[in-house]
């Protein structure tokens, strides 16, 4: 998954810094007056929407100054470690973080619950699902409050589709294959030169495991499932793991559509190497940079999607324009405003995005999405790094195996091998159920 869209740990060791590290690195952050609001993103391309939304306050708050300071994502995960843990932060500042990282400061208590209205305002089942209100909760506590995610679609070339006789979208994954194969390009050899459906087959590390956790849930399977009192348990080696498995060898050993050489991800689909894949709303604007006269379109996942939400939270003794300025993100207006002009799916349900995909329809599969779809996110634990780093070097070496596509045997086993070392990371940690 793109850079923007990682999930970012804060190891232990980062929460445990020093105090003096932690002035020393606040020591060039203006200190924050009474009318001062000060807004820690990771994202540079949010800075427009928050600075957006203070302007929105002026009319009640015509002396508030909100100072918006968006860095790279890494650079704003060192920031916020140090000015929670040090002890040198001043005034009000409203923190933008992914749930699953929120999580170990919320452990430490350096993160304050919500006010009563802010935590009504969250749990109302007409402004977030409880998917999106749990991830923005901790022990039944409302902490944080949802702002946009990442969430992944399916991306395809409608010339592509047209020249192969296909009107609609796959809506099956055996629909995708069957796509797959008939989107095929060759050389005269027989040589796959335009791939059906570009797979994650290499690199970029955990980005393999997490793509593959999002064919491996269309067919009822996950790498983790929570198993009650903060344990944990796989769910992959089974017959949804069998099946999502064995579509990838299938693809590239039987009918060799696609190859780990073959050119992949976004950069292959706006050159028009691969005629669909799966990826997040990012690449609508990447394809307006990049080829502005692709044609294409996009469409929901069969059962769901994964998504990885990002909450805002409030730091400083009064935070209450702090959290009024989080709320105020959440108009209606501010969220269309937010997806019109930067992109980010916002996590508010019951709004009117009308007026964006009227623009640009390939929002659509992102907002629209039926409602039966099903999220899922990566757990907020300690290694869960390590573990789809693991699975996916596994991956890696089954995506080379040729013996494998025409084995069941022997994918079951692998599978068993692979869930066996993650059981064994979740069990060092604690974390395993019995």
């Amino acid at each position: 998954m793109k850079n923007a869209y990682s999930k970012l740990k804060i190891s232990t060791r980062a929460l445990a810094m020093s105090t003096a590290l932690a002035v020393t690195f606040l020591s060039g952050i203006t200190v924050a007056s009474a009318e001062t609001l000060t807004v820690w993103s990771g994202y540079p391309e949010m800075a427009p929407f928050y600075q957006h939304v203070a302007d929105g306050m002026k009319a009640a708050h015509p002396d508030l100054e909100v100072k918006v300071e968006a860095i790279a994502l890494r650079e704003h995960e060192k920031r916020v470690a140090l000015g929670l843990t040090g002890g040198g932060q001043d005034g009000v500042t409203v923190i933008e973080l992914s749930g699953s990282t929120a999580t170990r400061y919320l452990e430490n208590d350096l993160l304050p619950e919500a006010p009563s209205d802010i935590s009504t305002f969250v749990k109302d089942p007409k402004n977030f699902g409880t998917f999106f209100s749990d991830i923005a909760s901790s022990n039944g506590k409302v902490y944080g409050v949802p702002l946009f995610r990442g969430q992944g679609s399916l991306f395809y070339n409608t010339d592509m589709f047209k020249a192969a006789g296909l009107t609609t979208p796959p809506k099956t994954m055996e629909e995708f294959t069957e796509y797959a194969k008939k989107l095929t390009q060759r050389d005269a050899t027989g040589k796959a030169t335009v791939s059906g459906w570009s797979l994650r087959l290499s690199g970029g590390g955990q980005g393999i495991a997490e793509k593959f956790w999002t064919n491996l849930h269309q067919f009822g399977g996950a790498i983790l499932v929570p198993a009650g009192e903060g344990k944990w348990k796989t769910d992959f080696a089974n017959e949804a793991g069998r099946k999502a498995l064995k579509q990838y060898l299938d693809l590239v050993f039987t009918q060799k559509s696609v190859t780990p050489e073959m050119p992949a991800d976004a950069d292959a689909f706006e050159r028009g190497q691969t005629a669909m894949f799966i990826r997040e709303s990012w690449v609508i604007g990447d394809i307006a940079k990049k080829a502005p006269g692709l044609k294409y379109a996009t469409a929901p996942l069969p059962t769901g999607s994964i998504a990885l939400p990002t909450n805002l939270y409030v730091a400083g003794e009064d935070g209450k324009v702090g959290w009024e300025f989080a709320k105020a993100a959440n108009s209606p207006e501010n969220l269309v405003w937010l997806l019109q002009n930067v992109g980010w799916l916002p996590n508010r349900a019951g709004i009117d995005y009308t007026s964006v995909t009227a623009k640009q329809p390939a929002f659509s599969a992102f907002v629209d999405y039926p409602t039966s779809y099903k999220f899922f996110t990566l757990p907020s634990i300690g290694p869960i790094e390590e573990v789809l780093t693991r699975v996916a070097a596994q991956l890696v070496v089954a995506f080379a195996d040729a013996s494998m596509a025409t084995d069941d045997a022997k994918i079951d086993a692998f599978l068993k091998k692979t869930s066996d070392e993650v059981n064994t990371i979740l069990d060092r940690e604690g974390l395993l159920t019995k």
